[in-house]
């Protein structure tokens, strides 16, 4: 993988994103095309294309920044649940959604794909909600 992917390029702060959590090893952001509200994409800095190849420490990583996020998820935006996804396909980095939800129906459209591209004065507002202090 010699090209830098867009998850990259956000990393790098070459393209922008909705940043609602950082440490030295991940990186949180904002969805672009949700299917939910304040669906979330955590993100690994070192890119690996899929999370079962990342090194033991860089996938701990991963996993306690989902935690984090997803506990922050839960608790702003009010939903008893938050669905963690690895599906890998769409982009080549490593990257778990996260998706809150109250209803099984609502996880199940997440499935679909049926996002739609968010308004970025919206998902700027919703990322000041979220980001961790």
């Amino acid at each position: 993988m010699n090209e830098p992917s867009i998850f990259t390029r956000i990393i790098n702060g070459q393209v922008p994103c909705h940043k609602v959590y950082e440490d030295e090893h991940t990186l949180a952001f904002l969805d672009i095309n949700p299917v939910a509200e304040a669906h979330t994409l955590v993100v690994p800095k070192n890119q690996v294309e899929f999370v079962w190849d990342l090194e033991p420490a860089d996938y701990q990583a991963l996993m306690d920044s989902v935690q984090k996020v997803a506990q922050r998820l839960r608790a702003v935006i009010g939903k008893p649940y938050v669905g963690e996804l690895v599906v890998g396909t769409d982009v080549p980095h490593a990257h778990v959604h996260l998706v809150p939800f109250a209803e099984p129906a609502e996880m199940k459209r997440t499935l679909d794909g049926s996002g739609a591209p968010a308004d970025q004065e919206a998902l700027a507002a919703l990322a000041e909600r979220l980001r961790f202090e």
